[in-house]
């Protein structure tokens, strides 16, 4: 706390005698700030990370029981879209999306980007803030989409909402920004747990695709919570996974050449795919959303009504498909309308996310992939074998992740004996996509497209990953409207000591950091004083340098904005807890070099 403190802006008495609660709640939460700012693992953020995922989780349980809910209503079952007659499969999308326009109109229209570009841009810009509004239309927005059987998946709204449930929570707290960020990470860790029941693997994807980083200290609170999503969709909705019903098979070594065609077919489609899907996206920018809406409604109808089977991104779909043995025809019309149905839904701006339709894509690839080795012998056990391999690699080169890729194809299988065809398969997939055909992430070409940002300066986000509570210091001299020769007087004796010196106006008031410069001329008071701007408590290293590096002198203080029971500021000042200056900040800096 400040030292030196004039009397007339001390707290009334009022405020010092609060109930013990209070003040034990006021000290554990200060306590807690600070130790989450430092860029280490810590028990607090452990814990922090273990709460973050079970809020996340239960959104997206909420979330999934709520569509399915709806499907079982209509259709009888998850994914039954045949059971109904093709009639009503005609209006069920267009249904949908009335519904996801009226949404829309009630949170306001501004508040319609979504899924996971939007979540990674928000990471980098706001520490991983989502406006709550934004929310609302995914979660309802994605609940009738996917009950409605457009070809998106469920994980852009989960990764969406469980990033907002998460910072929401975070922000309760009045968390610092750098932990904010952590904390998001974990949500949508759980999130990703929640609905695939693959924990390690959404691991794996929050730090290549969403944090784009990895740290150790980050990643111990993400694992935790997506333990805490996988244990929470378990008790749910049971042990196993949506693909269950894909048994691994033992590839024989000799078909490795062939696994490297394999990946180069699925590199060269991955690719087509992400074209087509932006230069719809293209086509349509100008066209307003409803029109947009409707006329992805209107093709998911046409092509329901004729193909009941195209619809929808669910695995129930293609376990059902692959019990009754397709034929390659079946399999190959199959492939070519949910192509198309995902490229225009998720084109013209249907609430869902990609990687569910690229994995449903990508399995069908690899069924048909596998049909040349029929020629050689019957291959019929290895369906499910490649069904994954073509899941692999078209998300390895779809989302330029292959690390993710990797680990969902292992955790889905449950066999360590997919690693080395996998491994081949993705590297030559991503490879293809890469350097022969010139594609990137599909996430990073929809946030350029967006003009969203989505990296900084190494710099800034090296200082990101520190809160200013870590830094600050927290002695210092604190003057009011005190003369110069006082000042120099103090600083005479004291001349380490940081002294604050507050000026009051009739409408305002500044805060000035003072120090000795002996480099002033003789007959002056050899005095340096510099106007300072505050920042929150809640701030990192990267708002600090922001704030100094162009005049590399000075100092910012650290004003607390909310107290247990204050306002933002009392009695018409901050609460000035701590000070940090260029000369600590270039300390801070020197040390992270080194």
């Amino acid at each position: 706390m400040a030292r030196g403190c004039s009397n007339r802006y001390d707290r009334p008495i009022r405020n010092q005698y609060k109930p013990k609660h209070i003040m034990f709640l006021r000290s554990f939460l200060e306590s807690l700030r600070r130790e989450v700012s430092h860029p280490r693992t810590s028990l607090q953020l452990c814990l922090l990370g273990i709460i973050a995922g079970v809020c996340a989780a239960s959104i997206i349980i909420v979330f999934r029981l709520s569509f399915e809910f709806i499907q079982k209503m209509l259709l009888g079952g998850v994914a039954q879209y045949a059971a109904i007659e093709s009639k009503y499969l005609f209006f069920l999308p267009v249904s949908a999306i009335i519904c996801v326009i009226f949404v829309a109109k009630l949170t306001g229209f501004k508040h319609y980007r979504m899924g996971i570009p939007f979540v990674i841009h928000r990471i980098k810009t706001r520490y991983g803030h989502i406006p709550l509004r934004t929310s609302i239309n995914q979660f309802f927005g994605g609940m009738f989409s996917l009950a409605g059987g457009f070809v998106v998946g469920k994980e852009g709204p989960t990764v969406h909402l469980a990033a907002a449930g998460s910072h929401f929570l975070g922000q309760w707290f009045r968390l610092p920004f750098n932990s904010l960020r952590i904390l998001t990470g974990c949500g949508i860790a759980a999130g990703v747990a929640a609905a695939f029941n693959t924990p390690f693997a959404a691991v794996i994807f929050v730090m290549e695709v969403v944090l784009r980083q990895y740290r150790v200290h980050v990643f111990i609170p993400v694992m935790l919570a997506a333990a805490c999503g996988s244990v929470l969709t378990r008790i749910v909705f049971g042990n196993e996974n949506e693909l269950t019903f894909l048994n691994f098979q033992v590839i024989d070594n000799i078909l490795l050449p062939y696994l490297v065609v394999f990946g180069i077919a699925l590199g060269l489609l991955a690719a087509l795919f992400n074209k087509q899907l932006m230069l719809v996206i293209t086509l349509f920018r100008h066209v307003n959303m409803i029109t947009r809406l409707l006329l992805a409604a209107v093709i998911t109808g046409i092509v329901g009504y004729f193909m009941p089977q195209a619809l929808g991104a669910e695995f129930a779909a293609i376990e059902t498909l692959f019990a009754n043995d397709p034929q390659l025809s079946l399999l190959l019309l199959l492939f070519a309308l949910k192509f198309v149905l995902a490229v225009f839904a998720i084109g013209l701006g249907v609430p869902g996310g990609i990687i569910g339709a690229v994995m449903i894509i990508g399995m069908l690839a690899g069924v048909i992939l596998l049909q040349p080795l029929y020629s050689m012998s019957d291959q019929s056990e290895m369906t499910s074998t490649f069904a994954l391999l073509g899941l692999a690699g078209m998300l390895a080169a779809v989302l330029h992740a292959p690390m993710a890729a990797l680990s969902s194809v292992m955790e889905l299988s449950g066999n360590s004996q997919v690693i080395l065809p996998a491994i081949v398969v993705i590297v030559s997939a991503y490879v293809t996509s890469k350097q022969l055909c010139n594609n990137r992430s599909i996430f990073i070409q929809q946030l350029e497209f967006q003009n969203l940002p989505y990296t900084t300066s190494s710099i800034r986000d090296s200082l990101q990953e520190t809160g200013v509570m870590a830094i600050m210091q927290t002695e210092f001299k604190h003057f009011v409207d005190a003369p110069k020769a006082a000042l120099y007087k103090y600083l005479q004796s004291n001349p380490n000591q940081l002294v604050l010196q507050e000026q009051i106006f009739e409408i305002d008031r500044q805060y000035q950091i003072v120090s000795m410069d002996v480099s002033l001329q003789e007959g002056v008071l050899p005095l340096a004083i510099h106007q300072m701007e505050g920042l929150s408590d809640q701030s990192t290293m990267a708002e600090v340098y922001e704030t100094l590096h162009k005049q590399r002198q000075g100092a910012v203080y650290i004003y607390q904005e909310l107290d247990v029971d204050a306002h933002v500021f009392e009695h018409g000042k901050p609460k000035i807890i701590g000070i940090i200056t260029w000369n600590m900040l270039h300390s801070y800096l020197f040390r992270q070099q080194h």
